[in-house]
């Protein structure tokens, strides 16, 4: 029979691949229990896209053999970690990570990007939502095969549900459906604020925003508006798209926002018949992104024609063929950006920790200072100093 200390300090020896910490130390060990021989507990992971939840889960299974326990009640569940000061945020508490997508350029498939990873964020039993901010030119609903407005209950838009992910878009409203979008700049922005503000999304582990490419007023107010975790950038491998992706990254690092990393779209096209992967529009162009401004290099997508029909026909590949190479490649991705979400995460718990020391501290020599010059005891209770005598110098 062994001990709560001895499985405890087994489970010490497993550590997160990601965040470098003990799986005991990051509070991923729930309600151990020991009966006997029979040890049972949960493995609670820090989000269920984990690209590493089945390594931790058998490296766990091994810890616990060599102890020689005859039988493991093991339990594994995951709770996603909160990326975002959410205790600064009043719009929306309930949302635990803001994800944006966004691009230097228009044609580089964000949306498409956008769309497959809520999907397979969605998979994953994460709770997900899909905010299109791509004001002039929402094509979200289009993607998903959604023509049905959203109703409004308690002076509440109710998102659209698809494939699990709750969905807003400009393209939902009558209006945007017959005409071109033509609004300036401050009514973008209003639309932006109202679909963060008057949506109800609920609890959400993760909210998608495919912002609209550039670097304008819809990814400002964003910025501006809300605490958001991290920014994806999608790009191809041309120059043309590498050279404007560059800006964008260049705006967010001014406003603060961290960057999750590059995903670089319409890779390479593989052949059918030799397999042999042809770079169409260059080679290397996200990894010279991710190389110079010192950011993660999250993965590629290629390019092939099962993607551009699901995005077209309303059924997007992590849907009809999640079994395909290029279905794969979108869950490659996804638990990519989940990771270094959780990583983004375990900082700003880190950094939180740090300011409150700091406080704390300064809180602690406030106080020190206040004491000093003040009269101890003795001298309150001594008699005054009596007047010297005016003959004596």
């Amino acid at each position: 029979m062994v001990s709560l200390e001895q499985v405890y300090s087994s489970l010490r020896r497993v550590v997160d691949p990601e965040l470098h910490k003990d799986i005991v130390s990051m509070g991923m060990i729930k309600d151990l229990s020991i009966n006997g021989d029979k040890v049972g507990f949960t493995l609670e992971l820090t989000t269920p896209a984990c690209p590493f939840n089945t390594e931790i889960e058998q490296d766990v299974r091994n810890t616990i053999a060599e102890l020689g326990v005859a039988e493991l009640d093991l339990k594994v569940t995951a709770r996603v970690m909160e990326g975002r000061a959410i205790s600064m945020d009043e719009l929306l508490p309930g949302v635990k990570n803001i994800l944006a997508v966004a691009s230097g350029k228009g044609g580089v498939g964000k949306t498409t990007v956008s769309v497959n990873l809520a999907i397979s964020l969605a998979k994953t039993g994460a709770k997900v939502g899909l905010l299109d901010a791509d004001i002039y030119g929402p094509s979200v609903p289009l993607m998903f095969g959604l023509k049905d407005a959203p109703q409004v209950i308690n002076n509440k838009i109710e998102p659209i549900v698809s494939e699990g992910v709750k969905i807003i878009s400009m393209g939902f409203f009558y209006e945007q459906s017959q005409q071109a979008g033509i609004y300036r700049g401050p009514i973008v922005s209003g639309i932006v604020k109202q679909f963060l503000t008057d949506v109800n999304w609920g609890d959400l582990d993760y909210l998608i925003i495919d912002l609209p490419p550039g670097t304008g007023d819809a990814p400002l107010t964003l910025a501006q508006t809300i605490p958001i975790t991290g920014i994806i950038i999608v790009t191809t491998p041309q120059d043309v798209a590498m050279n404007v992706a560059v800006k964008a990254i260049g705006m967010f690092n001014k406003l603060n926002v961290p960057i999750v990393g590059v995903i670089e779209n319409m890779s390479y096209l593989e052949c059918p018949q030799c397999e042999n992967k042809i770079p169409i529009f260059g080679a290397g162009g996200g990894e010279k992104v991710s190389e110079k401004f010192n950011i993660p290099f999250i993965g590629q997508i290629p390019l092939h024609p099962q993607i551009m029909v699901g995005s077209d026909s309303g059924k997007p590949v992590t849907i009809t063929a999640p079994a395909s190479s290029n279905s794969m490649a979108f869950d490659k991705i996804t638990r990519t950006v989940a990771g270094r979400v959780s990583i983004i995460a375990e900082e700003l718990k880190e950094q939180a920790e740090r300011d409150r020391q700091i406080e704390l501290k300064q809180e602690e020599e406030g106080r020190h200072d206040e004491t000093v010059g003040r009269p101890t005891e003795d001298q309150r209770t001594a008699a005054p100093p009596q007047p010297q005598d005016a003959t004596q110098t």
